[in-house]
């Protein structure tokens, strides 16, 4: 949040003043709906004038975690986790529907989603992503990465790795918009349909750079999720490696009983 500078290696005070404040929001100690306490008591719990403790706020209320309200302060926002239903999110009905999973998760929490696209083009494909593809490391792969905001905080990255021998005949994925569905509505429509998705997850904390982008505090906890999208063939066509914040989301699975 802030830029460090002056003041140590933690940055400067009112810096860190905000991140504390920002930690005690993400791990609950300041709940949904709470206010955050006043000008005076911060002043008086962290020995720094006025004039710093507005610094603060200022950066508090940039994370997205508070609202102001005149006359009354900050209060801490309500933010329902996104629900992902991974039983039933990639159903062929939500792609034909023009829904990606994503932003129809959101919209069912009552959040404003907001994708930012951040690289769409070729890359060699870093190890992981190669062997879940079938292909040497280094291979040309394109590659698509995005940044997906929810009600305005950065709350996951993502970015899927596909196959140029598949990919190169579709123009649109190398859009920015690949339009209704998104890019596994494009696929089945040039004859890669799907069999299955499999999700593979790591709960860990968060890398300094993967929290600087995600807006989190140092440490944070963070879920690693890596997909692999086979079609009926069996073969691989997306491996899409995601970093979310963990109290932005909840998985959910049904797993049959039967034989």
């Amino acid at each position: 949040m802030g830029t460090a500078v002056e003041g140590g290696r933690s940055g400067p005070r009112y810096v860190q003043i905000a991140d504390e404040i920002v930690r005690q929001i993400r791990a609950g100690v300041l709940k949904p709906g709470d206010m955050v306490p006043s000008e005076s008591e911060l002043v008086e719990r962290y020995g720094v004038s006025g004039g710093t403790i507005r610094k603060a706020m200022v950066e508090v209320r940039a994370s997205g975690l508070v609202e102001t309200r005149h006359g009354k302060g900050s209060i801490v926002k309500d933010r329902p986790p996104v629900r992902h239903r991974s039983s039933d999110r990639f159903r062929r009905s939500h792609r034909q529907g023009g829904k990606a999973a994503y932003l129809a998760e959101s919209a069912q929490s009552g959040a404003t989603a907001k994708v930012s696209v951040l690289y769409i083009g070729p890359m060699e494909a870093p190890e992981d992503a190669a062997r879940r593809l079938g292909v040497p490391v280094g291979t040309q792969v394109l590659a698509r990465r995005r940044l997906y905001f929810r009600n305005g905080t950065p709350v996951e990255t993502a970015t899927s790795y596909l196959p140029w021998d598949v990919v190169k005949e579709i123009p649109e994925l190398f859009a920015e918009n690949p339009g209704g569905g998104g890019i596994y509505a494009r696929l089945e429509d040039h004859g890669h349909e799907f069999g299955e998705f499999v999700e593979t997850l790591q709960a860990r904390p968060a890398s300094k750079v993967e929290a600087s982008e995600l807006a989190l505090s140092p440490g944070a906890p963070v879920v690693h999720l890596i997909r692999e999208a086979r079609t009926t063939a069996g073969l691989v066509v997306e491996v899409c490696d995601t970093l979310m914040a963990a109290d932005q989301f909840v998985f959910e699975y049904r797993i049959p009983a039967a034989d």
